[in-house]
């Protein structure tokens, strides 16, 4: 497993990242709102827009990580986590407004071409510069995401990355503007636009589908199940339930195991299942195990059977002749019916006539209690 960084080292790592980012898109918005403005490019205009969406992503980060990095409370007992993936639906929602307001813009600017503009030759090296900005800027965070396994971090990384390439647009656009194509402007304007809404609704809909607990990808959860499988003591899964929130998975998981085994040694196999899964994927915070002796997914319903103390009352009962003697007695619950075993003094087993009655009570018990399927004795040294 990689190497896994501490809460308050990714979060510092996260908040780092987010400051570089918000600094570098400050000095792009101002760069290429001003030239754009200034050299007429719509198109420029339409990059500066969308750096300053960059810009905002940066802070809406940062305040997702302080209020997702807070720990678990009685309100919240599993942490706070879906703040970034709320704030992760934001972002999406505001690029998709962003992306419908510059080609609406575009669109009354098309509308009369005796008011297109002719952009300045210099806007062509705020885009080139604007290019080179943002795949260093893409390449820093997509490293500090990976590292803290930080899906807001990595949406923001792709951002930036869209931001590098509008800005390729840009300079297409302000190209062929220059070279006599006067729409050639407004047509990149129109891409980058819609380069912004297919992130924004990216955005939104992977959040959604983390929001409604969706469960992780069918290969991982392939590899979950057959993780827990080569698990010493486990016979089988026969329900696997997991879901994501932020970079965090959980796993629900039942397990069979010998259903004639101590509640002590299930238990200790649950607890090797959850920690193979923890130490094996790093994704996965949490693993709740449940310990099942047969597989009983397939039952409609669960009729009610004798609890423990009912089952005494019946050896009581039954067994009114020895029932001092017993020393213990389990209860196997298997297929609706139970499984009883009796735990009675050796002593008692070379009593021939005493024997006999304890074998022919037994077997009228089993008979007249529709419950009970099977009871065994056994005769302790």
């Amino acid at each position: 497993m990689a190497e896994m960084l501490n809460t308050t080292a990714a979060d510092k790592l996260k908040k780092r990242a987010s400051i570089v980012g918000a600094l570098v898109n400050i000095l792009q918005t101002a760069i290429k709102l001003a030239f754009g403005i200034l050299g007429q490019s719509a198109a420029l205009i339409a990059d500066g827009i969308h750096s300053l969406s960059d810009l905002l992503s940066d802070l809406l980060v940062i305040i997702a990580v302080r209020l997702g990095s807070r720990a678990a409370d009685p309100d919240h007992p599993y942490g706070h986590r879906r703040f970034e993936t709320i704030a992760t639906v934001l972002l999406g929602v505001s690029l998709i407004g962003i992306s419908a307001a510059i080609v609406w813009h575009v669109l009354e600017r098309v509308n009369d071409p005796a008011t297109l503009p002719v952009p300045d030759v210099k806007t062509l090296g705020i885009a080139a510069l604007s290019i080179l900005l943002n795949e260093w800027l893409y390449h820093y965070t997509k490293r500090i995401a990976k590292t803290t396994r930080s899906k807001l971090l990595l949406a923001n990384a792709w951002h930036q990355r869209s931001d590098a390439l509008s800005s390729l647009v840009v300079l297409c656009g302000i190209g062929g503007v220059l070279l006599g194509y006067p729409f050639a402007d407004a047509i990149a304007a129109v891409i980058v636009a819609l380069m912004i809404a297919k992130i924004g609704l990216s955005l939104v809909f992977d959040s959604i589908r983390e929001l409604v607990d969706t469960s992780l990808p069918p290969s991982v959860v392939a590899e979950i199940r057959k993780a827990i499988m080569a698990i010493a003591g486990v016979e089988g899964i026969h329900l696997l339930r997991t879901r994501q929130m932020g970079e965090d998975a959980y796993i629900d998981a039942h397990i069979v195991v010998d259903p004639r085994i101590t509640v002590s040694e299930g238990h200790c196999i649950g607890d090797a299942v959850r920690d193979e899964l923890i130490s094996r994927f790093d994704d996965v915070l949490d693993v709740l195990v449940h310990i099942d002796p047969e597989d009983d997914q397939g039952f409609l319903d669960h009729p009610r059977l004798l609890a423990r103390a009912d089952v005494r009352d019946l050896l009581t009962f039954y067994l009114d002749d020895v029932k001092s003697h017993i020393e213990d007695f389990r209860i196997h619950y298997l297929d609706g019916q139970l499984e009883v075993e009796i735990i009675l003094p050796f002593v008692l087993s070379e009593q021939a006539e005493q024997l006999a009655a304890i074998k022919k009570q037994c077997a009228l018990m089993q008979m007249e209690i529709r419950e009970i399927d099977k009871v065994f004795v056994f005769f302790k040294s």
